[in-house]
């Protein structure tokens, strides 16, 4: 019996990695401990994804968790509505006590429904989380006063528009004069019954006292405060330092219901919701639009943040069409998910105007759009 073959060949000794693939595996092994050590340091950027849509038709989640219509109108005929008027929201990923890590970051870069922002953009230093929710729910508040304005006013009711002090802001030209609720009637001689007549006599001023009429605990009273420039900017404009709202003495009771969504953004969607429920048929011909702009008391449609991430929001809930303040059209060309059509428009009568084309099956291409 053989135990050992003197005639094989000596078996090999275990063989060396070669330079290269040493190179490789610690090259490797640096890579993962970089991509370690950026997923837990902060990064200075937020994420904007696109957020829930709400149909203004329709309901939500009220504060008890059950659904109520979005939209309730009281003292007036309303009609039944088909289709959806549906408004965008935008959620963002971080925050300045957790900011997404750097993988997330290169992920949200890839990803043409998100983007990334630096933190001051969304969260400035001289802001708080808490202040940042409050006016965003004062935005919010006034957006609804405004959209119901502009839609009762485009029905041909009459609206008694007046400006009231949301808040003071602490060592502004206001504080100790204004307090909260005070209802501005006049500035220096002139009616005001909104913000921006209010702001051109401000800063008209130049820094010299403005006399007001206030309405206060049921009486009239003057006083006078003197505007403040921020920073040392001599192109900065003048401020009181007062957040304001407009008040209505409205003929007809608007209940507009949407918790937890903040800023004036979806004020042309709520006006265009409210003129759907007080009138015959549907605005849309029973058709899902679409759509994201602020809207004053006069119908005019401005532009809003994050357009690119509520036209993705759109086209996920099944519109087909959508309304864009013509002012966000710079930043919409050239991003138009693929079968959503556009529209561009200034004021409530141009989104009346698409909405009619849209339920009539009118020429679209006639309409300005943002797909260019």
């Amino acid at each position: 019996m053989t135990l050992f073959d003197d005639s094989a060949p000596d078996s090999p000794g275990p063989r060396r990695p070669s330079r290269a693939v040493v190179a490789g595996i610690w090259t490797l092994s640096a890579a993962l401990v970089v991509l370690l050590i950026l997923t837990f340091l902060p990064t200075g950027y937020v994420i904007q994804r696109p957020g829930p849509v709400y149909n203004t038709l329709g309901s939500a989640p009220g504060p008890d968790g059950e659904e109520v219509p979005l939209i309730t109108v009281r003292g007036a005929e309303t009609y039944p509505t088909e289709g959806a008027l549906d408004l965008l929201t935008v959620q963002v990923v971080g925050s300045r006590e957790r900011t997404p890590s750097w993988f997330e970051l290169a992920t949200a870069w890839f990803d043409r429904t998100r983007a990334v922002l630096p933190i001051e953009v969304v969260f400035p230093t001289d802001q708080t989380v808490e202040q940042r929710q409050s006016e965003n729910a004062a935005l919010m508040v006034d957006s609804q006063q405004e959209a119901t304005a502009a839609a009762l006013s485009e029905l041909g009711y009459d609206v008694s528009p007046q400006l009231r002090v949301y808040s003071v802001v602490e060592d502004s030209a206001a504080d100790g004069v204004l307090r909260e609720d005070d209802v501005i009637l006049a500035a220096d001689g002139e009616q005001v019954t909104d913000v921006a007549a209010l702001r051109g006599i401000v800063d008209a001023s130049e820094g010299a006292p403005v006399d007001l009429t206030i309405l206060r605990d049921g009486g009239t009273r003057s006083l006078a405060l003197a505007p403040q420039q921020e920073g040392e900017d001599p192109d900065a404009p003048w401020l009181i330092g007062v957040t304001l709202m407009s008040d209505y003495d409205f003929p007809v009771d608007v209940e507009i219901q949407l918790d937890n969504v903040g800023g004036p953004s979806a004020g042309m969607m709520f006006a265009l919701g409210i003129i759907d429920v007080l009138t015959p048929g549907e605005l849309n011909g029973g058709e899902r639009v679409a759509g994201s702009g602020t809207i004053t008391a006069q119908g005019i449609v401005g532009p809003i943040g994050g357009v690119r991430q509520k036209l993705w929001g759109a086209v996920g809930d099944g519109a087909s069409y959508f309304l864009a303040a013509e002012a966000n059209c710079p930043e919409i060309v050239g991003h138009v998910p693929d079968g959503l059509h556009v529209f561009a428009v200034e004021d409530l009568d141009d989104a009346m105007r698409a909405l009619d084309a849209v339920a009539t099956g009118g020429d679209l291409d006639a309409l300005p759009t943002c797909d260019t």
